[in-house]
């Protein structure tokens, strides 16, 4: 029997036996398919892989289907997916999550939404340094938005942007959930506290500058 009647007879094995068919399937159910899987892997892998055809070293997932193993393929794990494709890649592009969905059978819009609802994850290529400004209202009302308007004007760029010789991103949060510490800034990685556009500017560009 050919390999690709092996796995197509495996596939249909799986389909029949877990349900995972079915987006409703149950964790154990995409655990036995995830194993399943890998084992009609290992039977194609057997001998020299075929002439033109990518294998498994050429996938650019390697990390991120290394964590989807290690939590089973759990729906529960999209987080914990979602941190280690950024690590890997600097930023979550639209073919990555419509990997990560695929994988772990989720509607690509549910991965989304929890792409875009925390600060952390970033859509877009990030520059050398990165400085997300909280827009809650305590740091809104405690000029906030002054901040943002200094660093465009300074930079030539619109929240959300990277400068053009890839040295500072500028982000905005919807909240970043210390609003005793307003305005609040994180500043690659550190978090500041009550600044003002007059600081923020000097600490960026001091960044910038190296």
């Amino acid at each position: 029997m050919g390999t690709d009647k092996v796995e197509d007879k495996g596939l249909e094995y799986i389909k029949q036996g877990t349900g995972a068919a079915d987006a409703k399937a149950t964790g154990a159910a995409l655990k036995r398919q995830a194993e399943e899987l890998a084992k009609i892997g290992a039977t194609k892998t057997i001998g020299a892989p075929e002439k033109g055809k990518p294998t498994a070293a050429d996938s650019p997932f390697i990390q991120v289907d290394r964590v989807l193993k290690r939590c089973q393929y759990s729906q529960d794990a999209l987080i914990e997916v979602l941190h280690a494709a950024q690590e890997t890649f600097g930023f979550l592009s639209d073919d990555t999550m419509n990997y990560i969905a695929h994988e772990l059978k989720l509607p690509p819009s549910w991965v989304y939404g929890v792409a875009t609802f925390y600060h952390f994850f970033n859509l877009k290529p990030q520059g050398e340094h990165t400085c997300t400004i909280c827009m809650g209202t305590a740091c809104f009302v405690k000029r906030a938005g002054d901040i943002v308007e200094t660093l465009e004007k300074e930079y030539a760029i619109k929240a959300g942007e990277t400068t053009a010789d890839g040295k500072l991103s500028v982000n905005i949060a919807r909240c970043l959930g210390n609003c005793g510490l307003a305005p609040m800034i994180i500043l690659d990685g550190e978090v500041l506290a009550r600044q003002t556009p007059e600081l923020m500017l000097k600490r960026c560009k001091d960044l910038v500058k190296g």
